[in-house]
């Protein structure tokens, strides 16, 4: 069973006026109005979000259905923008395993991993025992994800009152505050590595392949970031 105490203690982690989780609200306030201007039933647009949860995803699939992509398409492409989210995964998950957890919590757990979740847990993680932060770490998933249903829904009714300008700001909130939250989160030697080599290796890759410098630096970056270890 999840322990409650810590699943509550992870739930209500967001709540700090800092937390990575209003500026997901936020996106997700602009892709429930974006879903129903696509003609989404509210329906849909929660069901889309209990099922992507993820606002790259969601805007790509927004996009294939304008342009009239087939549903095969659509998977593709929204497959290939998570998988952003593979990286994170095995980052995080060697921090939560421990023997005495059941291997279904990993697996339920694995549906939680978004850059606002990750960026929680990643910075909180050693204040909670390891055989509890699986616990912790389900808190957080499923407040974040309430929090973009939240949002969806928001949105959704919301539409008539947002124009274009305003809904492009609020899906920008979550990049911006992303990479805020980056810098701010440089206290471990991995952490730092990669966002100073990602900073300088990015430009530098454009002089090679303008269309991919920004993977290229991310991926080395990272990869290097990754075998420089962290604390367990």
């Amino acid at each position: 069973m999840i322990n409650s105490k810590y699943f509550f203690k992870g739930f209500i982690s967001i709540r700090r006026i800092d937390s990575p989780a209003i500026a997901l609200g936020c996106c997700f306030i602009a892709i429930g109005a974006l879903l129903k201007n696509l003609g989404f039933s509210i329906q849909e647009s929660i069901f889309s979000t209990l099922l992507t949860y993820a606002l790259p995803g969601s805007l790509v699939m927004a996009e294939s259905l304008l342009v009239g992509a087939s549903l095969i398409n659509i998977f593709l492409a929204v497959w290939l923008v998570n998988t952003r989210l593979y990286p994170m995964t095995v980052s995080l998950m060697p921090l939560l395993m421990h023997e005495s957890q059941p291997r279904w919590k990993y697996y339920l757990s694995c549906h939680f991993i978004a850059v606002s979740a990750w960026l929680i847990m990643k910075s909180n993680y050693q204040s909670v025992e390891k055989e509890n932060r699986i616990d912790y770490w389900i808190g957080i998933g499923t407040a974040t994800w309430s929090v973009a249903i939240i949002g969806t829904i928001i949105g959704f009714i919301s539409s008539e009152y947002l124009n274009k300008d305003i809904m492009i700001g609020l899906a920008i909130v979550n990049p911006v505050y992303f990479m805020c939250m980056m810098i701010g989160a440089m206290k471990t030697i991995q952490i730092s590595t990669s966002v100073i080599l990602g900073a300088f290796l990015g430009p530098a890759f454009y002089f090679i392949s303008p269309e991919w410098c920004i993977l290229y630096g991310g991926f080395v970056a990272g990869t290097i970031a990754y075998f420089v270890g962290e604390k367990k």
